[in-house]
Formats: structure tokens, C-alpha cells, sequence
């Protein structure tokens, strides 16, 4: 049988046979309406619009990563290794999503990357993937949920924790009442605030740095604070702790950007992936290039990295915020609170990501049989509802702060999440370099893709490659930790995602006897399950251009703007 992927006219020269092994169309029916597979199957709600999918992909991760993680890499590695390793991360980001939404465009599935992986890389790989990813957003959800409570000390330190724990998992469990549809008008209100914010935060700093601001004694700033000051034994420097300082970077950047893979995920709910998901991975490059990279560097302009105070920056601690502390050496009343406020909702943003990412990842292990069977039950209104409660078991890990061992406990939990984004990231990457060989291999051309990642295969090996560097340098900084001695402690709970994912992946392989082999061969590659019907003579009528090496400025402003 030819393995050529089936355009929507063609599907009259299919047998039945072909149409079994398609599985059920990923589109049909009216927005938000709810598909029933063969077999009475359930399929999830499709009901992410345009603006949703804009807005996962513009603002959907934003939040304490960057509000308050990058405080501690600014102390740890100065404002030219904050920089620097954040233009990397978010380069390799970039590739990626670009990788990710060709394949999710053509392949709009529950389960996104995770089933990449199993279907191009390898099985085991796959399961690994899935089973460490869903791990990390379960545990991520009470961190989140006890770092928003943290933030309200911020005005009100005489109220228990407990409270606004109780509070902000009620409202996170009265949003899954309206299925995907409220988390993603959730992530739009939300997405919108934290960019007028980190936009206001730009155009102030560079007040602040000019010297226009009367309460600020500091003058015009200038780069002052990227060398030492007069005092020689000052730390104040662009780069500080010299390699070991630029590699810490690494770990803030990778926490700072997790979500950025939520748009490939929204994509089995969305109306018409076909049609947004193109756009979304675009908005990508804005929030790497004006969200993260252009305010950090005016981060690093307006507030010294000698500051004593970020060493508190970590978890949801606002009152070590890098940006709240910016803002307050500015002697600017009232704005810090403003700013605060601002970061719990940033924080619930988070938490509301976590309950979609682990539960459309574990009813999608349970479809393919690599979960308990119950977790693949979707109710009447398209929400997994059996992974929606487990997502919300663990959020009463919460309430684990109320004993003394709650800090360390959280620790350990959060080491199960430390490296994920970069496994799961190189991990799409990896898919995408299989992709291409197999549908060349089974006789396509790239003509019939419906979005193609604007810089192709060599992306991917790109974004790779800076996958890898990243986890080595994580490595080298976990083995060897800035100011003190190797300790095993130490070591996993940074890097203990590593052997989780090893273990995994041999459990998965000794229990299906190997699988295919080492990884799925080209010819064997699966193609046809789960693909997008698309319109061939919509595909002719778009533009289409062939780049070569002198082209590359065009390519890159088609691959922003177009």
C-alpha cells in the first residue's frame, strides 16, 4: 500500500482498512463540540480560539520564573550571564517551537510531543517523556498554589498560608467546571495583565536608568552596574563566578520558559490549529525577544547584582523580587504593591498551566496503554475528569507547609522538575529530525505540509545541540556548586530528572522486550494515525518560497511576522 499521506480529496481511494489506520479525523463538528472516537471514545473539547492560542503562546509562562527566578541568577551570575544565557535558552526556544508546530499542525493529537516521541523516536523514549513530564506539572501545581500565598505576605503577613491555599485551589477547581474553555479564557485575562506589566516595567527602567525619576537619589545610571564600583572588593560585575556563574544561568532560564510547549499541547483543543498554530509559534519570538530578554536587560541596568536581597529571590518570595526590588530603589510609592499583585497572578497562571499540561498528558499515556485505562475517560463536556481529580489530589500537597519537614519535602518534589523542559524540549527537537527522515523516507515531499518550520531540519539540529550544552553546563554546575563543595544532596536535587527519565526508559523497554529496537526506523514510522485533513489546493494558493543562504534576513523576518 503507498503510505502517502491521504489529501482531503482523496479519501475515496482509501479502503477501510486505510481509514482504521488513520484513527478518527482531528477535526470535525462545531466549536467546542465534543466528538465521540470508534468505540465510544470520548475525544477532548475543541474549543481554544484564535486569541487563547495567541495568548499561551505570548504570555502563557510568564510568571514567578522570571518575576522572581532570574533575582537569584542575577546575584549568582551578573546582568551579562543573565543575558547571555537567556538569549540562549530562548534562541534554542525559538527552533523549537518552530519544530513543534510543524509537527503539530500536521499532527494536532493529544498528547503533542509525548506522542512524538513515541511515534518517531522510540517507545520507551516516549514513555519516559510523557510519565516525566505529567510528574512535573503535578508537582509544580502545589508549589504554585503555596507560592501565591506567599505573595499575599507581601501586605499580609498575619494570616496563615493555609487560608489562601484553600482559597486559590477552590478557584483553580471551579475553573475546570468550564473545561478547557476557562483555562484558556483565564490564560487570556491573565496573559494580558502580565504584558502591560512587563511593557510598563521596560518603559520605566529606562526612566529609572536615565535618572527621570525625582525619588531616585541614584541620577543617570547608565551601564554602572555591569563593572565593579569603586571598591575593589566589590562583586558587582557583568559576568560574576566566572564559567561556574554563567551556567547557573541555565537552570533559572530553562524554569523562566517552561510552558513555552503549551501552545503544541493546546493544539488537539484547539478550533483550527491548522490556521492559529502558525501564528502562535510566531508570537514565540516576541516573548523571548521584548518579554524576557529585552526587560532583563533593563533588569540589569537599574539594580546592582551585589543587592543582598536576591538571595531570597527563589520560589514566590516577591519581596526579594528583582523587579520589585528595581522598582523600590526608585523610591516609587505604591508601584511594588502594584507589581506584586501582578506576580500572584502570574502565579495562579502557572498553577492553572499545571492542571492542563499533566492532565491532557496522562489521559493521552492512558490512550496508548502506557497509564492505568481509567485515566483515558473523558466526560460529556470533553474534560478528562479522572486526571483533573488526581491533578487536584496534589494540589493538597499545599497544605504540607503547615509541617515543619513542608520546605524539604517541596524540595525534593520540585528536583522531580528541574530538568524536564530541557528533556522535553530536546525531545521535540529529536521527533522533528526523525519526522523529516521518515516522511521522506515513505516517499513526501515537504511540499504537502501544511506549516513548515522556517528553518527546517537544521533548526532542530540546532536546537538540539543547545539542549544538550544546556544540560551538561546544569550538569557541571550541580556536580561542582558555586561556593562550596561537591555534595550529593546538592547534586540531585537539581539533577535527579536525569536518572528518573533513565529508569523510565528501561522500565519501558524491559517490559515491552525492547520494542522496535533502539529507535523506530523510517520505513516503519506510523504517519497516517491522527493526521490532519488539509486542502491541497489551499496549500498551492499560499506562498511559498525556496531560501537559500543570502536570504536569511527574509527568512528570518517571514519566520517573525508572515
Amino acid at each position: 500500500m503507498d503510505t502517502k499521506a491521504p489529501h482531503a480529496a482523496d479519501e475515496k481511494h482509501f479502503s477501510s482498512d486505510d481509514e482504521k489506520a488513520m484513527g478518527p479525523p482531528a477535526y470535525s463538528g462545531a466549536a467546542g463540540h465534543v466528538e465521540v472516537a470508534p468505540g465510544g471514545q470520548r475525544e477532548l473539547s475543541r474549543a481554544l480560539k484564535g486569541r487563547h492560542m495567541q495568548m499561551i503562546a505570548i504570555g502563557g509562562s510568564i510568571g514567578a520564573g522570571l518575576f522572581v527566578g532570574s533575582g537569584g541568577a542575577l546575584y549568582t551570575g551578573g546582568p551579562g550571564s543573565l543575558l547571555v544565557g537567556f538569549i540562549i535558552i530562548g534562541a534554542m526556544l525559538l527552533f523549537t517551537v518552530q519544530a513543534l508546530g510543524e509537527l503539530a499542525v500536521l499532527y494536532p493529537v493529544n498528547g503533542a510531543f509525548y506522542m512524538y516521541a513515541v511515534r518517531f523516536v522510540d517507545p520507551a523514549w516516549g514513555f519516559a517523556m510523557g510519565w516525566e513530564y505529567t510528574l512535573s506539572w503535578l508537582v509544580i501545581l502545589p508549589f504554585e498554589i503555596t507560592a501565591a500565598g506567599i505573595t499575599i505576605e507581601f501586605w499580609r503577613d498575619d494570616i496563615n498560608i493555609g487560608v489562601w491555599v484553600a482559597v486559590f485551589l477552590t478557584l483553580l477547581v471551579l475553573v475546570q467546571f468550564f473545561a478547557v474553555r476557562g483555562y484558556g479564557e483565564v490564560e487570556f485575562v491573565l496573559g494580558i495583565i502580565k504584558i502591560i506589566a512587563v511593557i510598563g516595567f521596560i518603559f520605566l527602567g529606562v526612566i529609572i536608568n536615565c535618572g527621570g525619576v525625582p525619588t531616585d537619589d541614584r541620577g543617570y545610571i547608565g551601564a554602572e552596574y555591569w563593572h565593579k564600583a569603586n571598591n575593589p572588593d566589590s562583586t558587582r560585575e557583568a559576568f560574576k563566578n566566572g564559567f561556574k556563574g554563567f551556567c547557573s544561568v541555565f537552570v533559572t532560564a530553562a524554569f523562566a520558559f517552561a510552558g513555552t510547549e503549551l501552545v503544541g499541547l493546546a493544539a488537539a483543543e484547539a478550533e483550527d490549529p491548522r490556521k492559529t498554530l502558525p501564528k502562535a509559534t510566531k508570537q514565540v519570538f516576541w516573548r523571548i525577544a521584548v518579554f524576557y530578554i529585552l526587560s532583563l536587560f533593563i533588569l540589569g541596568l537599574i539594580l546592582p547584582s551585589d543587592d543582598e536581597q536576591l538571595l531570597g529571590a527563589s520560589g514566590a518570595n516577591t519581596k526579594a523580587s528583582p523587579f520589585v526590588l528595581a522598582i523600590k530603589a526608585a523610591g516609587i510609592a505604591g508601584l511594588p504593591s502594584v507589581f506584586n499583585a501582578v506576580i500572584t497572578l502570574s502565579v495562579i497562571s502557572v498553577a492553572n498551566s499545571a492542571t492542563f499540561a499533566s492532565t491532557r498528558t496522562l489521559q493521552a499515556l492512558a490512550m496508548n496503554r502506557m497509564a492505568p485505562s481509567f485515566f483515558k475517560y473523558v466526560d460529556p463536556q470533553g474534560r478528562p475528569l479522572w486526571c483533573i481529580i488526581l491533578q487536584l489530589v496534589f494540589g493538597l500537597l499545599a497544605f504540607i507547609n503547615e509541617a515543619d519537614v513542608g520546605t524539604k519535602v517541596f524540595t525534593w518534589l520540585l528536583s522531580l522538575s528541574a530538568l524536564n523542559n530541557l528533556f522535553v524540549w530536546a525531545s521535540i527537537c529529536l521527533s522533528h529530525i526523525r519526522f523529516r527522515r521518515g516522511w521522506a523516507a515513505q516517499g513526501h515531499t515537504l511540499d504537502e505540509l501544511p506549516f513548515k518550520a522556517e528553518f527546517g531540519v537544521i533548526g532542530s539540529y540546532i536546537g538540539f545541540f543547545l539542549n544538550v550544552i544546556a544540560l551538561l553546563a546544569t550538569f557541571y554546575v550541580s556536580l561542582f556548586p558555586i561556593g562550596s563543595d561537591p555534595d550529593p544532596e546538592t547534586f540531585f536535587q537539581t539533577f535527579l530528572s536525569a536518572p528518573i527519565a533513565i529508569a523510565l526508559y528501561a522500565f519501558w523497554k524491559v517490559k515491552t522486550r525492547g520494542g522496535p529496537g533502539l529507535y523506530v526506523r523510517s520505513h516503519q514510522m506510523d504517519l497516517l494515525t491522527g493526521l490532519r485533513e488539509f486542502n491541497p489546493e489551499i496549500l498551492d494558493m499560499e506562498k511559498k518560497q525556496k531560501w537559500g543562504l543570502r536570504d536569511m534576513p527574509a527568512r528570518l523576518y517571514h519566520a517573525i511576522f508572515i
